[in-house]
């Protein structure tokens, strides 16, 4: 089972003392990939009440009795439930110099809140996602390596190659059953499992939050979560949201930032170079996982009785854009082009002076020239179910 974080990870401390820090939001394999590259490391689950006493004592003399002073490296899983997460690894990095830290965390909200200044120059972040469809069809057995790259495809405009071997297979049925159920680790072999998706929609996705003590008002964010499920792709107004479900508009917008900052969702914002007729300020909200954008709207239904297919079908290509830079390091920026006359890009990439501008439609339609004819210098792709792979 790979994932594109294994190199970079397994090469860590070969590169960097820093302690290694792992985020993502639950169950997307933090422990399973850290236990699997540090096999011998001693693993500690903050979960684990006895843990965290001692973790929270933040006393190296009570570190002590847990941390093994000859061990080489030390994991401890769901640092985010701590206290104080940054003073913890602070005293461990500092007083316990011979040791490699591996930690992982479901919140990054909390960790770079609680961290960011007692950790400078102690930590590296590396933040994981959802399986990629590559990683997925390696968890099938479908790939042997995860050469199946959208994000390069597009960058890098490549056509058709019949030597490609995904061909042989039915990637349309199985492109299908990710645009419903999603790319968590779980669902390669319960791949139709409704209830797991709604579970972990109604529940495990507060957990965190909620014992963090980031969200005072549960129905509130679960109301707003769902209806920015239903809105996936369209521009986001959130005054109209805050009247909506009857609340403060910086409440809202405290929210999402915390739904983005735990990996839930993000935001794209307009490409615009104070063009008059270009919209500049509002963003439009898309999830890293469909499968728990359809259970918190509560729609497993197939996908040719859907109207919205489309909209899922953009924000399966985006996120595999934005998981595959990061995993990759390519750095580009991410936002969405479109004008007051309704003329529009689904996503723009740019980095220095490279610009992409990606039409994505489930079926194919004729590229929509106004991006290209403004920015003449912008590439331009057409990305549809029939040929993204």
């Amino acid at each position: 089972m790979k994932r594109h974080l294994d190199s970079k990870i397994s090469q860590h401390f070969k590169k960097y003392k820093q302690a290694l820090i792992l985020l993502g939001s639950r169950q997307v394999g933090k422990a399973t990939i850290v236990k699997k590259i540090f096999s011998s490391g001693d693993y500690f689950l903050v979960d684990n009440e006895p843990v965290k006493k001692i973790l929270e004592s933040y006393d190296i003399e009570t570190y002590k009795t847990l941390i093994n002073e000859n061990s080489k490296e030390i994991i401890i899983d769901e640092i985010h439930l701590l206290d104080n997460p940054g003073r913890a690894i602070k005293i461990i990095y500092d007083q316990l110099e011979n040791i490699k830290i591996i930690i992982t965390g479901s919140s990054s909200f909390h960790i770079k809140n609680k961290t960011g200044e007692s950790l400078a120059g102690r930590k590296i972040d590396y933040n994981i996602y959802p399986l990629t469809f590559s990683e997925y069809l390696n968890q099938k057995g479908i790939e042997k390596d995860l050469n199946f790259n959208i994000f390069e495809k597009i960058i890098d405009d490549k056509k058709y190659n019949p030597k490609n071997q995904l061909y042989k297979f039915d990637i349309k049925n199985i492109l299908n059953s990710v645009l419903i159920y999603g790319q968590y680790p779980h669902l390669i072999k319960n791949s139709n499992d409704e209830k797991y998706l709604l579970n972990f929609a109604d529940s495990l996705i507060f957990k965190d939050i909620l014992e963090l003590n980031l969200i005072e008002d549960k129905k509130l964010a679960k109301d707003l979560l769902k209806l920015l499920a239903w809105q996936i792709g369209n521009l986001i107004n959130y005054s109209e949201l805050a009247n909506s479900l009857k609340a403060d508009q910086r409440t809202i917008k405290r929210y999402i930032e915390i739904f983005e900052q735990s990996f839930i969702l993000f935001r794209l914002y307009p490409y615009s170079k104070n063009k008059r007729d270009e919209i500049s300020k509002a963003t439009k909200i898309f999830f890293y996982d469909s499968g728990i954008r359809n259970a918190l709207i509560g729609d497993f239904s197939d996908l040719e009785s859907r109207t919205d297919k489309g909209a899922l079908f953009e924000n399966f290509i985006i996120s595999e854009l934005i998981k595959q830079d990061s995993y990759s390091d390519k750095n580009f920026k991410f936002y969405y082009w479109r004008t007051k006359q309704g003329s529009e890009i689904d996503v723009v990439l740019e980095k220095g002076s490279e610009l992409i501008g990606v039409e994505i439609k489930y079926k194919r339609k004729a590229f929509n020239k106004a991006f290209k004819n403004r920015y003449s210098q912008a590439k331009v792709r057409l990305v549809t179910a029939d040929n993204f792979y």
